[in-house]
């Protein structure tokens, strides 16, 4: 368990790669000399549970908000969901038993953890947070560079290398010298692919990302609901206008986070027409907001505003937060004030000036593979979130990471606005275009750049990967240890 809470240190923001060869090195020990396999799946099940109590400790913040109810839960937040994710970390400590020792207990192991880890999206709706792929999104260039393989084989693709790698250097010096070869070709391809990649020729938008800065006390106290939605509009004057100033002539769209607007959005007829005045010039308003649809169903929306205050488009989250957005039936008690509904699924959005866009709400972001249709091509992605409830810690950062992850699986650039941040913008290759912090109000108006032809992995999805751990985990398997002959044992 230990072990396994020293690995987070690898995942975002710290990126302490150097400790994951250490402790996957441990629980590859543990796992080769249980005495069964049960034992096996319990020192599997314990490094799980440290990685992802470790991990994911800032959900403890979101629990604070509302001490006052929830006091009970702070101590098993982070343990409890880590409780259910720390099996997934059980079958390559019992499957690479299968394998001789060295190298094919190196493939089976790496092939298992990857298969495994993204089986995490049928857990509820799906908790595929920190692979271990996202170890390589450094900041900057180095990690532009290192991201680039994501284009073909995804962040499980990434975490599949990572593994094997982390393993492989154990395996003596000629293993070190083959790591080391393919970390060069590696870092060759992300050169290559930076300098030689050609955007398609539509240019898209002006994108200015609202950040409010409405700590999550405020919104659940709802105690002045006006002073929050005028700061939005303000917010949204002082962008627009910075954004007419440097991209004259450029379409403009400007973005507030998930549930910015503190009300019914479709609704209000006289709000929508405010929101746009303020945001005059601007071809559309996309908007964060909750929808009813008038049969006590609740929906967690994104809504895209005309000039004149007509909703011209909205998409409702399909895919929720287990334990946050809906309880799950197995629960025989009630822990949740109110439960969304999932909307109809991922849309694509055409509008006139702005090109095809497609929506994302919060943690949609973060699923490989199902970020946007393949028969509905978008030229850019938005994320609309409200990370507020886990405070100033990894949390926020984690999901950014998967933001910029996003953009170099699909090859298409991706705008993000946070309610207390970070609100950032991406291009095709996961190129940082700009921020908004952590904790500040502020507007950053961001001219997105073209897409590029879609990727092999937008072409192909999970579908690489997934071949890729399978082919892992038959060599591991088919490979034999060489015989010695008799001669040789005398």
């Amino acid at each position: 368990m230990l072990a396994g809470a020293c690995a987070a240190l690898a995942l975002p923001p710290l990126y302490l790669v150097p400790v994951l060869p250490v402790m996957l090195f441990v629980l590859l020990r543990f796992a080769e000399s249980a005495r069964s396999w049960r034992a096996a799946a319990l020192y599997g099940f314990w490094f799980g549970l440290g990685l992802h109590t470790a991990g994911l400790y800032w959900l403890t913040n979101a629990i604070l908000t509302r001490v006052d109810t929830f006091w009970w839960v702070v101590p098993i937040a982070a343990p409890g969901c880590a409780l259910l994710l720390a099996p997934f970390a059980a079958v390559p400590a019992v499957l690479c038993r299968l394998a001789p020792s060295g190298w094919p207990r190196v493939l089976v192991f790496a092939g298992a953890w990857t298969f495994a880890d993204m089986g995490r999206v049928f857990l509820f709706t799906g908790f595929p947070w920190n692979p271990l792929g996202s170890i390589w999104e450094w900041p900057g260039r180095a990690g532009d560079v290192l991201m680039q393989p994501a284009s073909i084989v995804g962040v499980d693709g990434l975490t599949l290398f990572g593994v094997v790698a982390a393993l492989g250097v154990w395996q003596g010096w000629r293993a070190i010298a083959l790591v080391a070869c393919a970390f060069v070709a590696w870092v060759g391809f992300g050169i290559w692919r930076l300098d030689s990649v050609r955007p398609v020729s539509f240019v898209n938008p002006v994108v200015v990302l609202v950040q409010g800065n409405v700590s999550e006390s405020e919104k659940l106290a709802r105690s002045d609901l006006v002073a929050v939605f005028q700061r939005y509009l303000d917010l949204t004057r002082q962008g627009m206008a910075q954004a007419q100033v440097r991209y004259p002539g450029r379409a403009i769209a400007f973005a507030w986070p998930e549930t910015a607007f503190p009300g019914l959005l479709d609704e209000d007829t006289l709000d929508r027409q405010a929101i746009m005045r303020a945001g005059e010039g601007a071809t559309y308003g996309l908007i964060g907001t909750l929808r009813d649809d008038g049969r006590g169903h609740w929906f967690n929306s994104v809504m895209a505003v005309d000039p004149r205050g007509a909703v011209a488009a909205a998409y409702d989250k399909s895919t929720l937060v287990p334990f946050g957005e809906y309880q799950p039936a197995f629960i025989p008690f009630n822990i949740l004030p109110a439960q969304l509904t999932p909307g109809a699924g991922l849309k694509t959005w055409h509008l006139p000036g702005i090109g095809a866009v497609a929506p994302l709400v919060c943690y949609e972001v973060i699923f490989s593979g199902h970020v946007a249709r393949r028969d509905a091509r978008p030229d850019w992605l938005l994320n609309v979130t409200n990370d507020a409830w886990y405070g100033n810690s990894a949390g926020p950062r984690q999901h950014l990471a998967s933001v910029r992850m996003r953009a170099v699986e699909e090859g298409l650039p991706i705008a993000r606005a946070a309610n207390t941040g970070i609100s950032a913008a991406y291009g095709p290759t996961g190129h940082e275009l700009g921020r908004l912090g952590w904790g500040v109000p502020g507007s950053l108006p961001i001219g997105l750049p073209s897409p590029l032809p879609p990727t092999v992995f937008a072409r192909f999805g999970r579908l690489i990967p997934i071949l890729l751990s399978l082919l892992c985990i038959l060599a591991g398997i088919a490979m034999r240890p060489r015989k010695t002959s008799r001669l040789k044992n005398y």
